[in-house]
């Protein structure tokens, strides 16, 4: 499986014990709403985590710590460490990200804060770079934006293609993808491209056709997912349910883009469809609301979008109050969210969604795992993979008391440490 980010490990895996974590979150207890409203974190304070080898061996109170290490290893740690007070917390799952592509839109950015409406439409310009650059341009930008992600804590991560939208572009948008994370997702269905956008319902039905037919067949070796944007100014609902459809005939899990500029079918859609996630959720009607609450589809909200586009922020409290399992995620990309923190969606979700610190930290990390239904990340326990953060500040409460300060002092992943910004 290929790691997130390039970097190497700058230790050996091996077994070691992080001792003197102020405050360790282990996600091990279920998830908001019901199972256990407001903090669903299973939280341990003075706690300790044993990593062995990509895995977790043993997490819990440090007073146990002697005790549970023999009985896991048969014997002492290869290494120990103390944190120092420090709070620990699962890796963050970015599940919706569009990491493959060229040029920037800052000047698109500078006209929206200046109060001109953000449209889909803006995704043609990265549409005409992405397919003018190179292979080495395309997979130099990538992965810097993997590496700039690790070092914030992402240590899982989707990405989708979307800014090639023809045959060949959009195949090597995937394989690049492919070289980073197994996580990918084909998203020729992003926007209806300019040689098939003369507004005529016909031609736009011909680029769906292309997308579910030689398209298709052209990404779905690289490829996890199948998504579509079913939006005014995009794809119709009915449009998407042939693309999805397409997707999952050719082995496919669905995700699906809806309900980000207004109302409309996407959501419900998408749990017909049982989509593992449907992402932006901004604008949603009581049915959406019922319909996602009694599914597995996950809503993932996008908090990094609104911030860029101005739009208002989805209501991530209407949700949880209802039952549904919500998700964070950066949406890093170059029109509506050019950011690769989930730090900073941490933040926002609890300072515009209605989300709790605790909420927004499980949406973050065990949520994105269930949107990419995914049991090995996004949780410290006994088996989980070996992914974790270090925060340079005593509780996970400081990634929204200080929004845009670095706090992510290490991170593991697999059991190697990958990134390290303070030394002990």
């Amino acid at each position: 499986m290929p790691d997130v980010g390039t970097r190497p490990a700058s230790s050996a895996r091996g077994s070691l014990l992080l001792t003197g974590i102020g405050e360790l979150t282990t996600n091990v207890r279920g998830r908001p709403g019901a199972d256990h409203p407001r903090d669903p974190t299973g939280v341990v304070h003075d706690a300790a985590v044993l990593l062995d080898g990509d895995h977790v061996a043993w997490a819990g109170p440090e007073r146990d710590a002697s005790t549970a290490v023999v009985r896991a290893l048969g014997r002492e740690p290869d290494r120990m460490e103390d944190l120092g007070g420090r709070a620990v917390l699962p890796g963050f799952v970015d599940s919706h990200t569009h990491l493959v592509f060229a040029g920037d839109r800052a000047g698109e950015f500078e006209a929206r804060m200046a109060g001109h409406p953000y449209a889909a439409g803006g995704i043609r310009t990265t549409v005409a770079a992405t397919r003018a650059a190179s292979d080495a341009d395309l997979r130099t930008g990538l992965r810097r934006l993997v590496d700039e992600a690790l070092a914030q804590g992402t240590t899982t991560l989707e990405t989708k293609s979307g800014y090639g939208l023809t045959v060949a572009d959009e195949e090597r948008s995937v394989r690049l993808a492919r070289e980073v994370t197994d996580e990918v997702t084909f998203l020729g269905a992003h926007v209806v491209p300019p040689e098939y956008a003369d507004g005529s319902p016909r031609k736009a039905e011909e680029y769906v056709d292309l997308v579910c037919g030689e398209m298709l067949r052209a990404c779905a070796p690289h490829a996890r997912w199948v998504d579509v944007f079913c939006e005014t100014g995009a794809f119709t609902p009915e449009q998407a349910r042939t693309v999805l459809r397409a997707g999952t005939a050719a082995g496919l899990g669905v995700r699906v883009h809806a309900n980000q500029l207004g109302p409309g079918e996407g959501v419900r859609l998408a749990v017909e469809l049982g989509a593992a996630s449907v992402d932006h959720c901004t604008y949603l009607t009581d049915d959406d609301v019922a319909a996602l609450a009694g599914s597995s589809t996950v809503a993932t909200l996008l908090p990094g979008v609104e911030f860029s586009t101005r739009h208002p922020y989805p209501d991530a409290r209407r949700l949880l109050d209802a039952g549904v399992v919500v998700a964070l995620a950066s949406d890093c990309n170059p029109g509506s969210s050019y950011t690769s923190s989930m730090p900073l969606c941490v933040a926002l979700a609890v300072r515009e969604t209605g989300m709790t610190v605790a909420e927004a930290v499980w949406a973050a990390t065990a949520g994105g795992a269930r949107a990419l239904r995914r049991s090995d990340v996004g949780w410290l326990g006994a088996g989980s993979r070996a992914d974790l953060v270090v925060l340079d500040a005593p509780s996970r409460v400081h990634l929204a008391y200080r929004p845009g300060v670095p706090l992510v002092a290490r991170v593991y992943r697999s059991g190697a440490e990958v990134a390290r910004s303070f030394a002990t």
